[in-house]
């Protein structure tokens, strides 16, 4: 059974190439995945995580407001009644020196997972892998594994 993941840029920013390529990476590891776009509100977000009955929801933010792109963000998912991984990437801050603070900072906020803007694709897959309890069978394709 595929696992469905909501992809998306939040906030104002409208950097989309990063998106587009993490999407072809997530569908290729097995995955089915949502691209909201970019320019995406938190709402958008929370919205299609729900219609779509999403595993996880990866954040993208590549100018540097994504602390204020995201305050309020793991609110507005647990009125909705969501259990969602959820993870941000990117170059999240402005004149971010200190990725470690930062990082810090979006687990603070509920953030699962927090990647810079140089993580590889495949670093994110296994980390939703491992997050949402995916085998990965000798063919590549993903099994879901039992339950005890």
């Amino acid at each position: 059974m595929q696992k469905t993941v909501i992809l998306g840029v939040i906030g104002s920013d409208a950097h989309v190439v990063g998106i587009t390529i993490l999407e072809q990476a997530l569908s290729t590891s097995g995955f089915d995945v949502v691209n909201v776009g970019v320019q995406t509100s938190q709402e958008e977000f929370v919205d299609a995580a729900k219609a779509h009955d999403a595993e996880a929801v990866l954040v993208s933010s590549l100018y540097g407001h994504a602390k204020q792109d995201c305050e309020g963000f793991h609110e507005k998912i647990e009125a909705a009644g969501l259990d969602v991984a959820t993870y941000i990437g990117g170059n999240l801050a402005v004149g971010q020196d200190d990725f470690e603070e930062t990082r810090a900072r979006f687990e603070d906020m509920g953030f699962d997972r927090v990647f810079d803007s140089e993580t590889d694709p495949e670093e994110a897959i296994a980390a939703l892998n491992e997050d949402l309890e995916v085998a990965v069978a000798e063919d590549g394709e993903h099994e879901r594994r039992l339950e005890a």
